[in-house]
């Protein structure tokens, strides 16, 4: 066991007269019918999920394009459909939001729109991040910082990456209107405040609204069950669990790292239909590894909150922090976090 408390984050907006507040949460779009609850998969306690097989779009994908994406820690947020987005336009948005975050640090004076500054945005296409051919192409924004006293030529600094996606989300894009764009999912990597200018940006561009986007200990548990049966080279590293126990004057973390081979033994004894996972699959799995870290310790896991993954996949925090660390299974982690933020947005 290991003492320590998991930091969570709340995401802080700034308006243009300087006022902190949170990020509104999901209500209502002001344009378009309201979105009615997809059915099938979409939901927070599915009876069961399909493994996603290797997409199309993937096959043939270079992975080098995507490789930046990994062993960075994301933080995750849930997106409405953009109103008015075009692919068509990418240029255009950097250069505007570039002039909104020189207006923001300057406390609301106006920038010329098309000035060269300090913070050199860029807003571009992964087409590579699809699911299926009916999904939108993933959206990267960064943000590069170059001093003011080093030359032209001088490398350019990444201080900040966020990136819009949608992966098998097929669901939700047959509801929405044609002047909607569905991409639910969000991932940042970078200070805060740059999150909160970008955040703000975009919902006063589109008419959407971002929310932070929570893992809860089910859908962690299925993570650790998905996860645990993906094929990986033999060097894979252990799985961890980790627990907060409730109701301590002082926090405590519980830390339980399972072999990898072992975990894949086990979960090879509970599945029972290949290529599909079940709610009671999960719970055997589960209820199994809770009952040897019991008969070693004497502590019943049970009772306590599940609060973190780490597989050789990848690595998810309830407070909705995501590490990728394997590029054949971007996508069919996007899959299940696409599917997350939908339900959340419905």
């Amino acid at each position: 066991a290991r003492r320590g408390a998991a930091q969570g984050s709340v995401p802080v907006m700034e308006s243009a007269d300087g006022a902190a507040r949170t990020m509104p949460s999901i209500g209502r779009l002001s344009r378009g019918p309201p979105f009615g609850r997809a059915q099938g998969r979409f939901g927070l306690s599915p009876s069961g999920r399909l493994l996603p097989p290797t997409p199309r779009s993937q096959e043939n994908a270079d992975p080098q394009r995507t490789a930046f994406l990994l062993c960075k820690q994301w933080t995750l947020y849930s997106v409405t459909p953009l109103y008015g987005f075009s692919n068509a336009h990418l240029r255009d948005y950097a250069r505007l939001l570039s002039a909104f975050i020189a207006a923001e640090k300057q406390k609301g004076l106006a920038v010329e729109v098309g000035v060269e500054l300090d913070i050199k945005v860029a807003v571009s296409s992964l087409p590579d991040l699809k699911g299926s051919d009916q999904d939108q192409a993933a959206i990267l924004v960064q943000l590069s910082l170059r001093s003011p006293a080093s030359p032209k030529t001088s490398e350019e600094k990444l201080i900040w990456s966020g990136w819009f996606c949608c992966v098998s989300g097929d669901d939700l894009s047959e509801n929405v209107p044609e002047d909607f764009t569905c991409l639910p999912l969000f991932l940042a990597n970078g200070a805060e405040s740059y999150t909160s200018i970008v955040g703000s940006w975009f919902q006063k561009t589109f008419d959407c609204c971002f929310r932070r986007l929570a893992i809860s200990p089910l859908n962690l548990s299925w993570m650790a069950a998905m996860w645990t049966g993906c094929k990986v080279d033999k060097t894979a590293s252990a799985m961890e669990l980790v627990f907060s126990v409730p109701c301590l004057p002082q926090p405590l973390d519980i830390s339980y790292a399972i072999h990898p081979e072992d975990a894949k033994a086990l979960w090879d004894t509970v599945q029972k239909t290949p290529g599909e996972i079940t709610q009671e699959e999960v719970d055997v799995f589960m209820d199994c590894l809770y009952s040897h870290f019991h008969r070693h310790f004497k502590i019943h896991l049970s009772a306590t909150k599940l609060v973190k993954v780490s597989t050789a996949i990848a690595s998810a925090h309830c407070d909705g922090i995501i590490k990728f660390l394997q590029s054949q299974y971007l996508t069919g982690v996007l899959m299940l976090l696409t599917e997350l933020a939908i339900s959340q947005i419905q």
